[in-house]
């Protein structure tokens, strides 16, 4: 199985701390996220690794470089980061892994690494971390649910009443659903919108993909200054 991480991202809402250092080599706990992130891939058996990079892009390949993650790694460089929003990310890293099982990873999420253990134990070949909660606004990425756990919406603009939770940016897909989600992407990677709009279409062309609920396991997305003093906090709490 390869792991896709997605860090070509500008991080604005973080400046001036990102203004000379990607979002991922912020250091959490005395550690970047980028590394937490390949350690934590390594302790779960991943082998390989592709990194879609931008914004910074050499800082990022010199610090894993020079951290010799044990696993094999390659990069792809998103020449319009910029202009682009992370589904175009995601299709850059088509020639790399499609036809492949794959685990999805946003690059500035500070998780308890037993997330990760849950979703690859799923018997699920196709699914993604969800955090159920009864108190979900309007910026959550939400799902809502069928009787058997399956997704069968996805996105911010859900009713947040009819939802059975947050999806956590953590997702493991067949090789079959991969090829799938890429032959959407090919056309909507065009658009200025998140992946979770191509798993909607794949989701609503007959992919079952199950929600495996995070069960109170530590797990945020970093991506104001408060966030990273909260991630700090945090980062004291997990395994």
């Amino acid at each position: 199985m390869t792991a896709v991480i997605l860090a070509a991202g500008v991080s604005s809402r973080l400046r001036p701390l990102t203004t000379d250092t990607p979002k991922s080599l912020l250091e959490v706990g005395d550690k970047p996220l980028l590394q937490r992130n390949l350690e934590t891939l390594k302790q779960e058996g991943i082998t390989r690794c592709v990194i879609i990079t931008g914004y910074l892009q050499e800082m990022i390949e010199s610090f894993v470089h020079s951290l010799r993650p044990g696993i094999e790694i390659e990069f792809i460089y998103n020449p319009v980061y910029e202009q682009t929003n992370n589904n175009y990310s995601l299709w850059l890293a088509r020639p790399a892994v499609d036809g492949q099982e794959i685990v999805l990873l946003d690059a500035d999420i500070l998780f308890d690494r037993r997330i990760l253990s849950r979703l690859l134990a799923s018997s699920h070949k196709d699914a993604l971390i969800m955090r159920a909660s009864d108190h979900l606004g309007h910026e959550e990425i939400k799902c809502e649910l069928d009787d058997e756990g399956a997704v069968v919406k996805i996105g911010k603009h859900l009713d947040p009443k009819k939802s059975a939770g947050e999806s956590l940016g953590i997702e493991k897909f067949s090789a079959t659903t991969t090829s799938k989600l890429f032959d959407v992407l090919s056309r909507r990677h065009v658009h200025d919108e998140f992946y979770e709009a191509s798993f909607q279409e794949v989701i609503d062309n007959g992919a079952r993909i199950f929600a495996v609920e995070s069960d109170g396991l530590p797990c945020m997305e970093i991506d104001t200054p408060d966030d990273l003093a909260a991630a700090e906090e945090l980062a004291k709490k997990l395994q």
